[in-house]
């Protein structure tokens, strides 16, 4: 072996290791602060891979527009859904429902998920522990973590899909067809394993208000309404501005709709803590761009990878860490690495098997919280929530072969 070749090995071994353990060093880390946890990935990956360029790609990338514009978007949003929840907006819209039983138990915790506050699990279980009266807790605890998850597949105001559709360098909107489907599905066999059978008729409390439904309602829509109508019809310097446009705007609407509660407006705003969420967004966008910058790419184009591979890679992520945005960082810039683009039907599946992964660990808060309340053991919870998501797991893989979407 020439000097060059053992030069090239020992090169490649140096970049395997520095992506190992910067990927060990973020899933550890990133059970306590999923920023710090992609800062020291980044710098970790940087140091094994590009240490003369490494100081140049961190102010590169931290500066770009779109990763200031996103830190924006991702802080703006937990602010607004604090804001429904300390003013009563919420309450409101979920007391005028005026739904069934089974419709409220799936969309109680739903319209509840769309608030990305830390603990909102306990927000929604409480309606479920009251709706859900005679049912088995373990089955209140599926129905609590299931239905609170399923629109993240396909709201466009979330940060995870907002993060995973940026990472896998799509538009936001050009999967959302696909995901349609597979959120279909999930309310479907969510239906059929927790809610399926006889049930009692829902009471509500008090007369029905329209204001009380609509109002919070229209704060919820607004944001990924004005958000198409831009991306459609106006081209922006900055794509992403018109995403910060939309969720300004819901955020400005909250405001003045309950500009008499002033004080409540602004302990949301403080228990929201946007910065956390603005720091998330500046780690993910550096550790993205390293592992762009880096020699990673030519690594993963020489392995065997597929499709499978990534989906089963993104459904284990998702498990140990108990996030979404967090292996959507790690598989789709290995995906681009070895498949050189991603088409959205293939998002679609890879996102559903993070989501999946996300939906079983304990690690997930949302599922040790609503364990807790409901005073059900963790096993109970598994054997209640793994049918459902190993059989769409299943599918997901198959659907790979044999396309129906």
């Amino acid at each position: 072996m020439t000097d060059y070749k053992k030069w090239d090995v020992l090169r490649k071994l140096n970049e395997w290791i520095g992506f190992f353990l910067a990927i060990i060093v973020l899933l550890l880390l990133s059970q306590k602060n999923l920023g710090v946890a992609m800062f020291a990935g980044a710098l970790i990956l940087g140091l094994f891979t590009i240490p003369d360029r490494l100081l140049s790609s961190i102010i590169y990338r931290l500066t770009e527009p779109s990763t200031i514009v996103l830190a924006i978007i991702v802080a703006l949003i937990p602010v607004i859904g604090g804001i429904l929840n300390e003013t009563g907006e919420m309450d409101s819209l979920l007391q005028n429902l005026r739904i069934g039983k089974k419709l409220f138990l799936m969309f109680s915790p739903a319209l509840i998920g769309l608030l990305p506050m830390p603990g909102g699990a306990l927000i929604s279980a409480p309606m479920v522990e009251k709706a859900g009266k005679g049912m088995p807790d373990d089955k209140k605890v599926a129905v609590n973590v299931w239905f609170r998850h399923v629109l993240y597949l396909i709201y466009p105001i979330s940060s995870d899909l907002i993060i995973s559709t940026k990472a896998a360098n799509l538009n936001l909107y050009t999967p959302i067809p696909y995901l349609m489907i597979l959120f279909i599905f999930s309310l479907l066999i969510g239906y059929l394993f927790f809610l399926r059978g006889p049930s009692e008729k829902l009471r509500y409390e008090g007369a029905f208000s329209l204001k009380g439904l609509l109002q919070p309602l229209m704060i919820l829509l607004i944001a990924p309404l004005i958000d198409i109508i831009l991306k459609t019809f106006v081209r922006l310097p900055v794509k992403e501005a018109a995403t910060l446009i939309a969720v300004a705007t819901s955020l400005v609407l909250a405001i003045i709709v309950e500009k008499d509660k002033a004080p409540l407006i602004r302990r949301a705003a403080i228990k929201a803590k946007p910065w956390n969420f603005a720091f998330m967004m500046f780690g993910i966008m550096l550790f993205i761009g390293v592992f762009k910058d880096s020699k990673i790419s030519e690594l993963f184009r020489n392995q065997p990878m597929s499709f499978e591979s990534i989906l089963l890679l993104g459904f284990t992520l998702g498990f140990v860490t108990g996030r979404i945005v967090t292996p959507a960082g790690i598989v789709f810039p290995i995906s681009l690495s070895a498949f050189g683009s991603i088409s959205p039907y293939m998002f679609s599946l890879i996102y559903f098997g993070i989501f999946l992964g996300y939906l079983l660990t304990p690690v997930h808060p949302c599922i040790s919280l609503t364990i807790e309340f409901m005073k059900v053991d963790l096993k109970s919870y598994i054997r209640r929530a793994a049918p459902p998501a190993i059989i769409s797991l299943f599918i997901s893989l198959m659907l790979i072969h044999f396309p129906i979407l």
